[in-house]
């Protein structure tokens, strides 16, 4: 049986966009292909008790510029150019994973996906505005009014609730999460042990082609 490997995600995390942008290099390293499973952040903030860096680390001396300190350390070790902070975070994300679950079920994922960290994290806007939300899909080509209809269906939102819930059964408390089987990891800063515990658990020497 093959190895199953997710990246449980929200478009409204800086440090899942981040995450994302190295996985490639460890699909190609291990042969192993990520399934990207969208959850809402705020419904595990909720069920969990947690909250964002945003405001965990409000008014605390020195952890912040820690925190972003290894941002930056993250940036230059993958060489992401792209990334910008987006000016009206926190983003209320739930017509972005919405979206993302009915773009998975109409087979248009990847262009709505690539668009909305596009958006979110490279040419930041205010994406929790109808308004906004569907002019910048529009200009990167996405059929966007279509998966609006679509998002509000019942069987999307049954499904990105399910994934939330199942996420926080599972042990989650964040974003980007990943579990290689049934191993969790949180953070970007996991994404070698994540590597690693692919590599062990497929029983396989890791390839070291970039």
């Amino acid at each position: 049986m093959s190895l199953k490997v997710e990246f449980l995600f929200d478009f409204g995390s800086p440090n899942a966009y981040l995450a994302e942008l190295a996985l490639p290099g460890i699909e190609r390293r291990t042969g192993v292909k990520f399934e990207y499973v969208p959850i809402l952040l705020g419904g595990i903030f909720k069920a969990t008790g947690n909250m964002s860096p945003f405001d965990s680390l409000r008014g605390i001396k020195n952890k912040p510029e820690y925190q972003t300190l290894e941002t930056q350390r993250f940036i230059r070790r993958h060489n992401v150019t792209k990334f910008r902070s987006n000016p009206f975070f926190p983003v209320n994300t739930l017509m972005l994973m919405r979206g993302a679950v009915a773009a998975q079920f109409e087979g248009v994922f990847e262009p709505y996906f690539r668009a909305a960290y596009h958006h979110m994290w490279e040419e930041p806007k205010k994406m929790d505005d109808l308004e906004t939300f569907r002019k910048a899909f529009i200009s990167s080509g996405v059929d966007i009014d279509r998966l609006i209809a679509r998002a509000q269906q019942d069987d999307v939102k049954k499904r990105l609730l399910d994934r939330t819930t199942d996420a926080v059964n599972r042990g989650a408390f964040g974003s980007p999460t990943f579990f290689v089987g049934n191993e969790m990891f949180f953070g970007k800063d996991q994404l070698r042990d994540v590597e690693e515990s692919i590599v062990e658990q497929i029983g396989q020497p890791v390839s070291k082609t970039a």
